[in-house]
């Protein structure tokens, strides 16, 4: 256990940042017993009066954005809690769409620091429990909050919770959650809750899914089933049992999650018009997902870290740069499926720019050059490997930066920091 000093209430984010970083054994402890004392202690098993939880394997992030826009325009005040973040820690956190302050952070750190008292954190507990305290201090309408990993044993399971939410599931994680789909389904499916809507985005998803639910008496909507959508030609339709909404706006994130974040606000007791869907649906956004940030050359970015996601990005960039010459800039988490991954990206790539990327769970180049073609260069680093692309590339050109969160959030850190 380390002994550096304990930071106060006046100390910088970054010096508590650093001390919960060193303060437990490990990074990823699964299991709620520790997370679940410190919240029941401090009393934030209910940070809100109503609150969403949505666990899957993507688009979890897009989903609860979706919410997000369309439960502020109907004049919410919403907290919304995911991870990992892209620059800043502070991305972790929102209310009412802005990222929390250093300050309000550091006071919700320096309250669970009092109230843990001798029990041990992660510090993903730590963040979570920390995004609790600054929803109740702030007194929210709505908390959404997007699970870490898995959904049993995530410290965000400690919550008692009004919807809950899968939004898709596929093999991610091996080393802390195996490659059994069913089981996979069975842990992400550990969020829903006796007597409540439980919802998956997942068409035909593992058994597992559907038999908890039955098993613990939840109200079960699956996609295909109790929820269906289509697209029309720049529209699209949403149908729940005699429930429809029609010539919806298209959003700028996945149509999926769309849809299932239609189902999830259906089924909770919040009141929400046509107009704020059709708002929402228009508002939502979010950083790293086809998040266009140059136009000479057309530079994309995306954190598509598994072949489930990449299939969504390779869909969506044939769509909109079909017939252009495209520069790869690549970086990945050596516990993803990277010879999938990049198997699903293959197709589209021109020119590649494979990166290592740094920390415990970083792949090195090398390892991505194994499924690569034989004599592409390696790069020390995302910023490398991007910089080799921008001065290789033509203004009619694209360069996609894809992989992981780490990768377009170093790519994006450095791109703002020249002053584009």
């Amino acid at each position: 256990m380390s002994q550096q000093p304990i930071p106060q209430a006046t100390s910088s984010l970054e010096m508590w940042l650093d001390y919960l970083t060193n303060i437990h054994t490990s990074a990823i402890d699964l299991g709620l017993d520790r997370v679940q004392a410190v919240a029941q202690k401090s009393n934030l098993t209910k940070p809100a009066k109503h609150v969403i939880t949505v666990a899957g394997t993507n688009g979890k992030g897009s989903t609860c954005a979706l919410m997000e826009a369309i439960l502020l325009d109907a004049g919410y005040s919403v907290g919304v809690y995911s991870s990992p973040h892209l620059i800043r820690y502070n991305e972790r956190v929102r209310i009412n769409g802005q990222d929390l302050s250093d300050q309000q952070l550091v006071d919700s750190f320096d309250f669970i620091e009092k109230e843990r008292g001798e029990i041990s954190l992660s510090f993903f507990e730590y963040g979570t429990l920390a995004a609790l305290r600054a929803f109740q201090v702030e007194n929210v309408d709505v908390v959404l909050l997007e699970v870490g990993l898995g959904g049993r044993l995530d410290a965000t399971n400690v919550v008692d919770h009004d919807v809950s939410v899968i939004t898709s599931l596929a093999v991610d994680h091996v080393d802390w959650l195996g490659d059994d789909i069913n089981v996979i389904g069975f842990e992400k499916a550990g969020i829903y809750r006796s007597g409540k809507p439980a919802i998956c985005g997942q068409p035909k998803p593992p058994a597992t899914v559907a038999a908890h639910a039955d098993d613990i008496r939840a109200e079960f909507y699956q996609v295909g089933i109790q929820y269906t959508y289509e697209v029309t030609v720049d529209t699209w339709n949403w149908h729940s049992g005699a429930f429809q909404l029609e010539q919806l706006p298209i959003p700028s994130l996945p149509l999926p999650n769309a849809a299932t974040a239609l189902m999830a606000l259906g089924t909770s007791e919040l009141d929400i018009s046509d107009v704020n869907v059709v708002n929402g649906l228009k508002n939502a956004q979010l950083p790293g997902r086809m998040q266009k940030i140059s136009d000479k050359p057309t530079i994309v970015l995306d954190v598509a870290h598994n072949p489930h996601s990449a299939e969504y990005f390779v869909k969506q960039v044939g769509q909109q740069y079909a017939g252009k010459t495209l520069h790869v800039v690549v970086a990945m988490l050596h516990d993803k499926d990277i010879p999938a991954t990049l198997g699903v990206l293959a197709p589209i790539a021109q020119h590649w720019y494979p990166a290592s990327l740094q920390g415990p769970r970083a792949a090195k180049a090398a390892e991505l050059c194994e499924s690569l073609p034989s004599g592409t260069t390696e790069y020390s680093s995302p910023v490398e490997a991007f910089e080799a692309a921008l001065s290789t590339v033509s203004e009619d050109e694209v360069i996609l930066v894809v992989g992981s969160f780490h990768t377009v959030g170093e790519v994006l850190e450095h791109w703002q920091t020249k002053g584009n």
